[in-house]
């Protein structure tokens, strides 16, 4: 669950681990907010729209601190969303930070990934922006009771006549296209068929193909992502103390451009030229 912050993603998450545990499923939830980058510090405290979920041994609350990741996720959001697998959580729900159009980095970690609007927030331009509303497998218009809902939702069926964001997958007889739904999560209105529009891109994903995709992708960043941290941390431990300070004490001194201190660090006696 995405969107930009003062759409109402926290008491929309609570509304929908609500839903489901009145179906019996068990709920794992990763709520995640940004850290400051002055104090290193994080306030957690998504948890505080989800009181509704306080004492339910079919759900658990997870809250994480961003700590410099970008993308709207902590580092181990990935991590933390397989140990709740594991644990036998049957939806996990990520609720990513609310950074804006650019936060489309849990489209490669969720299955399903829901964009959350609101009216409001800004003129009809900003729901046709490149970014974040790409990565909607649903759209949800909340605060739907609020005036300039509807204008919202006509914003969104726009650009999805217009853009065509339609998420294809070869051999599928029909591609999935993303709904708008309107909900009013403070009392939970819209709520049934929103789970209900989840459930569905779950069924498509699986019939389609397109969940085995996504597994094998997410897989393999995972992996590379671990991979590029590993090198580094052994080949920064192979230099001499101090290398790396000194270089970039030469950039700042526009002695060094930061290509030609890779080359340094990488052991070339001549720069090449690059791009």
């Amino acid at each position: 669950i995405t969107g930009a912050p003062g759409t109402g993603k926290s008491t929309l998450v609570n509304q929908i681990a609500c839903t489901y545990r009145r179906q019996d499923v068990r709920v794992g939830i990763l709520a995640v907010d940004p850290t400051s980058p002055f104090s290193g510090g994080a306030l957690l405290g998504d948890r505080i729209r989800m009181c509704d979920l306080a004492g339910d041994p079919g759900v658990f609350i997870r809250s994480m601190a961003t700590r410099g990741a970008v993308g709207g996720l902590s580092h181990s959001t990935f991590e933390a969303a397989q140990v709740l697998d594991a644990a036998g959580f049957e939806v996990i729900l990520i609720e990513t930070v609310g950074a804006g159009q650019d936060e489309v980095e849990i489209a490669h970690t969720a299955h399903t990934t829901i964009v959350v609007e609101a009216p409001g927030l800004g003129d009809d331009i900003q729901a046709i922006k490149a970014g974040i509303v790409e990565i909607a497998d649903i759209f949800v218009v909340n605060k739907a009771d609020r005036a300039g809902a509807e204008a919202t939702a006509r914003a969104l069926e726009f650009m999805l006549g217009i853009g065509s964001p339609v998420h294809d997958t070869a051999g599928a007889e029909t591609p999935w296209t993303p709904p708008i739904c309107r909900t009013v999560a403070l009392d939970g209105t819209g709520l049934i068929e929103l789970v209900a529009q989840i459930d569905a891109h779950r069924a498509y994903m699986r019939s389609s193909g397109r969940l085995d995709e996504k597994e094998w992708a997410r897989a393999q960043t995972s992996l590379q992502e671990l991979l590029r941290q590993e090198l580094l941390a052994r080949f920064l431990s192979t230099l001499k103390e101090g290398t790396v300070q000194e270089l970039i004490s030469r950039m700042v001194a526009r002695q060094l451009s930061p290509y030609e201190a890779l080359d340094l660090l990488l052991g070339e006696q001549a720069p090449k030229k690059r791009p």
